[in-house]
């Protein structure tokens, strides 16, 4: 075989496995409970404390792919270059990041980066909703979204008077949530994506 055909044989290989994966991930999807969390493919997605990964060498008996947990701090260690802040970024960034600081080490090294469980990408939804709780985001969920995982307002709640409370640099700050406006397609901006650790109030 040529190099011509292997490089089509490779591709159209390639070309299997993605469409597998992405019937099998849509047939998971569907049969998932609601509020279960799949695994996250988007690739802008940002590692949080509490995340798993799946970190390796590929093709390196002495470093195979292992789970890590990302510690409260945003970091986790691996061998050779010890230890690796992966809080705020990407997969591909701390991917790049490793193989860069593995390069000292080892020759070429093909590092695997991925998410196995996104557990610390969580936001809360407490006071007058069905479930309240810790919900995990994965990627992302809105605050309308929130709610519905969260089994909605009870016959108490005041669901025009929700407010999302969001710790940043500079101190905590409150957004106001109106859901009859929003429900209806007004002021959809009130609609925001939650962030990790936001907390959303139903009064």
């Amino acid at each position: 075989m040529n190099m011509s055909e292997r490089t089509g044989a490779v591709l159209l290989a390639l070309s299997s496995v993605f469409f597998g994966l992405g019937a099998a991930t849509s047939a998971v999807a569907a049969e998932a409970p609601a509020g279960t969390a799949l695994v996250a493919t988007q690739t802008d997605y940002k590692i949080h404390a509490g995340d798993s990964l799946l970190v390796g060498v590929y093709d390196d008996p002495k470093m195979p792919p292992i789970t890590v947990t990302v510690t409260p701090d945003g970091k986790f260690s691996f061998p050779l270059i010890g230890i690796i802040v992966a809080g705020g970024k990407t997969p591909e960034q701390v991917r790049v990041e490793m193989e860069t600081k593995l390069r000292k080490y080892v020759s070429e090294p093909v590092v695997t980066c991925s998410i196995v469980e996104a557990k610390g990408n969580v936001a809360y939804v407490i006071g007058q909703v069905s479930k309240p709780g810790a919900i995990v985001m994965n990627p992302a969920l809105n605050v309308l979204q929130a709610l519905s995982v969260a089994g909605g307002g009870n016959a108490y709640a005041k669901l025009d008077s929700i407010i999302v409370i969001r710790n940043t640099a500079g101190g905590q700050k409150t957004m106001n949530f109106h859901y009859s406006q929003v429900s209806s397609g007004k002021n959809l901006e009130q609609n925001v994506q939650l962030e990790s650790g936001d907390v959303v109030v139903v009064p």
